[in-house]
């Protein structure tokens, strides 16, 4: 079993370190480093490994990320200016009406000479 492999195993069998990524304390790369440098016997691993008195179920634990999602969403749409969302609107449309009318505009083209071919009998500049 490589490194890795171990590790992966150390964290199922220890799954507190999850929420510790979760929340943006830690991220993978160091816990591995801890494991990496001082195995899984070590003090290093007190501050990070905390029994859990009661496991929490799947099924609560994703329904209340659902409602954390949802309070979040409510939060940012109440911070939102709507006037400042129209002015931005409205610029937007002004820009597109501009763009379209450039598009429409035909520029003007040279009239392309056709070609004809010189005379057999005349040389460049006769």
């Amino acid at each position: 079993m490589t490194k890795v492999d171990a590790f992966k195993s150390f964290v199922k069998k220890n799954p507190s370190l999850i929420k510790y990524v979760r929340t943006g304390e830690m991220d993978w790369q160091k816990f591995y480093e801890i494991y990496d440098l001082y195995g899984e016997e070590e003090s290093a691993w007190n501050l990070y490994l905390q029994k859990e008195s009661t496991p929490v179920k799947p099924k609560e634990n994703e329904s209340k990320n659902i409602t954390e999602g949802l309070l979040g969403m409510a939060s940012l749409l109440k911070g939102i200016d709507l006037n400042t969302v129209q002015n931005g609107v409205s610029s937007l449309q002004r820009v597109v009406g501009l763009l379209q009318e450039l598009g429409t505009k035909a520029p003007k083209t040279e009239e392309k000479k056709t070609y004809q071919p010189r005379p057999i009998y005349k040389h460049f500049e006769d």
